[in-house]
């Protein structure tokens, strides 16, 4: 099966295929690892990110996975004490804020990715000069992850007229030498440091030893994970990347389009779970 995933690359959801992708996992787990977004791809999309939370059943398969299979993690843009609390298992390596944070199975203590020293501030002090008053009445909200600071419109009154307000800020901070990113109804503004979910794979696969990897996402920023498992995997590293597109109505389509293959939502990714 090694090296033939490519040829699976349009995304499809026949059982037979799914079978076919995961069987390099599936049949040497201890060599295998699994790692995935959390929200909209384990968790679903709320309203409220203060509010999700991952299944009960989905948290049941990911903590059986840990237990067989040589590195199962979370690669998320929350915080990675965050996304651990959304996730509710310490048996899992968790990647917070796009790679900028660590949280190693078990450990309580986070660590920051070193090349964050001396910019950890440069997005807080932008968005913190911003006009408050109309940040509120076009309803974006604000939340502070740290070195990362993210603009949330999802709900508010006219999602258009905050999504404009979103791109005007967006341009402000290129022009400032900050990185915006999209993402679902969210804005992230990042400093200028070179880390992503593409590097924080690159940094957890070598960790431990293993032939296959599988990374599943919803967005933009798990298409970077894409491209690093694969590149892993044309430099030797690893004999088989799998990577798994968890679809929705919000989905950018260059998640799909870079996939070799697509579930419908949260509860089609259960299906992979249990695959493996």
């Amino acid at each position: 099966m090694a090296g033939d995933t490519t040829a699976m690359r349009q995304p499809e959801a026949d059982p037979d295929a799914l079978e076919r992708l995961l069987a390099p996992l599936s049949d040497s787990p201890s060599r295998s690892a699994i790692l995935t977004d959390v929200d909209g791809t384990i968790a679903p999309i709320v309203q409220d990110p203060a509010e999700a939370a991952v299944p009960e059943p989905t948290r049941e398969l990911l903590r059986a996975l840990a237990g067989r299979y040589a590195l199962v993690g979370c690669l998320s843009g929350r915080r990675a004490l965050d996304a651990r609390r959304v996730v509710g298992l310490e048996e899992l390596a968790y990647s917070g804020n796009h790679g900028f944070e660590l949280l190693l199975p078990g450990e309580d203590e986070v660590k920051p990715d070193p090349s964050l020293d001396g910019h950890e501030a440069d997005a807080p002090n932008f968005v913190a000069d911003l006009d408050r008053s109309e940040l509120e009445r076009v309803g974006i909200r604000t939340e502070d992850k740290g070195a990362i600071v993210a603009l949330h419109w999802r709900g508010a009154d006219n999602e258009g007229a905050a999504e404009s307000l979103a791109h005007d800020i967006a341009s402000q901070a290129e022009w400032q030498g900050l990185v915006p990113h999209r993402g679902r109804k969210v804005l992230e503004i990042r400093p200028n440091v070179a880390i992503n979910k593409g590097i924080a794979i690159a940094a957890l696969i070598p960790a431990r030893p293993v032939d296959a990897a599988l990374y599943s996402g919803d967005d933009r920023t798990d298409v970077d994970a894409f491209t690093a498992l694969r590149t892993l995997r044309e430099d030797g590293q690893l004999n088989d990347a799998v990577c798994i597109a968890v679809a929705s109505v919000e989905s950018p389509p260059e998640v799909s389009g870079e996939a070799d293959l697509t579930v419908e939502g949260p509860e089609g990714f259960i299906r992979v779970l249990e695959g493996l």
